[in-house]
């Protein structure tokens, strides 16, 4: 007699299964079934996926165009022989290689349905994002579309290249005379290092911040940014930026139009990256020391933000960004939070749902090894600032610090936002489910919270104005699911179901 733990894994992957069938191809996900020209598409998918976010390549399913239903599953049996050729070429076709692919098998009822008695499998390739830019040896370097791939253009794989943190632009020499970078930030550097010898320009070359360019030395672009009196008005000659506007609203929303919502006149922030930091953080921490009257009722409200955790967010906001773009750093102050923008993506393999756990990447290595040479240095070891964020909104009783990528605008970035709201106690158990499950619909929060259905409903209905929890695209009001941003879609979380719930496993 089966257990009920190999029952219970059995029937949810059978759930898991049909919902998979009901899934369009997309960007994430992709069907195929196993013949003996599959192993190059498949290797093309797989490279697209690692370019991109991620995704799951579903061996052994025919095209919806084809069949319906459980008529398009044929399993990876149809070609045993090409299912092992794709796995040893998994292994040596990619440069570099992809260290982010997971296998799974999902046993199902061939195509014929139980009647023809026949059993196999699907074969599950999970790709996750990678922190490198692959191609297939002897076989290009593919861009993952809607729903197919498409091979990239030079231009596009040195731009994923900046995106992804493998180059950065504070590397490069610049068109910036050298003494515009002899200043009291240079001399203040040059003292707390200790001696160097030469002229300036044979200072600047001994510790790599400077290039003989055509007989020429120049200065790095990080050089520029360290050392610059205003570093923000060379690079502009350059199409990029170097400044921080800190702006504060009346209200929880920004209000265009003829009359703006801005509570005082926005304000600038320039320097050396050294004295930026420090103007920055002192900006925004002298206005949060203030508080704020809300207009709706007339009382102040205080700001509980953890002190370490705004420096934290303003620091990786002007060391990690991308100096390649031509936009400002934005510190929004709002009645309710806190929002920094910093012009980039998210570098390497950091995703908002893991960057809690990963922490940061320095983007730009010249910059976070530079700085570290001041006296007055800041906290710029990377990869732990970011934990602690977390750790220390927690231990205040706050919400976790909440990452979004913004890829639909003219400049891509990256927002974090601070709220000053307390967070319920049944935060911490829907933030778990969702991070292990991918969505939450109202129904998870009645059974993991021990609530009512109206209470839940009005928890989901404040984390969606709140911009925690965003609704899944597609779903009606009776089946609404929630998902964190910038979480993986459906068929990741099934891909999660189907991992962790494996017959005879549990």
């Amino acid at each position: 007699m089966p257990s009920t733990s190999t029952s219970t894994s059995t029937r949810l992957q059978a759930v898991a299964l049909r919902e998979l069938l009901t899934l369009p191809e997309s960007r994430r996900l992709e069907f195929k079934r196993v013949s003996g020209k599959m192993v190059g598409k498949a290797l093309e998918t797989i490279c697209a996926f690692a370019n991109a976010e991620g995704g799951t390549l579903v061996l052994g399913v025919a095209d919806p165009k084809e069949f319906t239903g459980e008529a398009r599953l044929f399993g990876i049996e149809e070609n045993p022989e090409a299912v092992d050729e794709l796995q040893r070429k998994l292994l040596t076709e990619f440069s570099p290689s992809i260290d982010t692919v997971r296998l799974a098998r999902l046993g199902c009822t061939l195509h014929g349905g139980p009647s023809s008695g026949k059993t196999g499998y699907l074969l599950l390739v999970h790709v996750g994002r990678s922190s490198g830019v692959h191609s297939i040896t002897h076989g290009g370097t593919f861009k993952r579309m809607d729903a197919s791939n498409r091979p990239m253009s030079a231009s596009e794989i040195t731009e994923l290249s900046y995106q992804r943190g493998i180059r950065s632009a504070t590397s490069e020499p610049v068109a910036v005379a050298l003494e515009r970078l002899r200043t009291q930030a240079w001399l203040r550097f040059a003292d707390a290092r200790g001696p160097l010898t030469g002229s300036f320009a044979e200072q600047l070359l001994r510790i790599g911040l400077a290039d003989e360019v055509a007989g020429e030395v120049r200065p790095r672009r990080a050089a520029v940014l360290l050392f610059a009196d205003e570093p923000g008005s060379l690079l502009a000659a350059l199409d990029s930026r170097a400044d921080v506007r800190v702006m504060v609203y009346d209200g929880k929303q920004v209000v265009t139009g003829a009359t703006p919502n801005l509570r005082k006149a926005p304000k600038t922030l320039r320097g050396p990256l050294i004295d930026l930091i420090d103007a920055a953080v002192k900006t925004v921490l002298d206005e949060l020391a203030q508080g704020l009257t809300l207009s709706s009722s007339g009382f102040k409200t205080l700001h509980a933000y953890p002190e370490r955790v705004v420096k934290e967010a303003l620091v990786n906001a002007i060391v990690h960004r991308d100096y390649r773009l031509n936009r400002d750093i934005f510190v929004r102050i709002f009645d309710d939070r806190i929002e920094v923008e910093s012009p980039g993506l998210l570098p390497g393999n950091i995703a908002p749902a893991t960057i809690a756990r990963m922490g940061s990447k320095a983007r730009n290595p010249l910059i976070a090894g530079n700085l570290r040479e001041f006296r007055e240095r800041p906290n710029i070891d990377a990869g732990e600032g970011v934990p602690m964020m977390f750790a220390e909104m927690a231990l205040a009783d706050l919400y976790p610090p909440q990452y979004r990528q913004n890829t639909s605008t003219a400049v891509e970035s990256v927002t974090v936002t601070l709220f000053n709201l307390k967070r319920p106690s049944a935060w911490d158990q829907v933030s778990d489910w969702i991070d292990r499950n991918g969505s939450i619909a109202n129904a998870d929060v009645v059974r993991i919270a021990g609530v009512d259905t109206l209470r839940a409903s009005k928890l989901l209905a404040a984390w969606r104005d709140q911009g925690v929890l965003v609704p899944l695209p597609g779903r009606g009001k009776r089946n609404m699911g929630y998902a964190k941003p910038n979480e993986a879609p459906a068929e990741m979380s099934l891909l999660s179901l189907l991992e962790d719930n494996k017959p005879g496993e549990e």
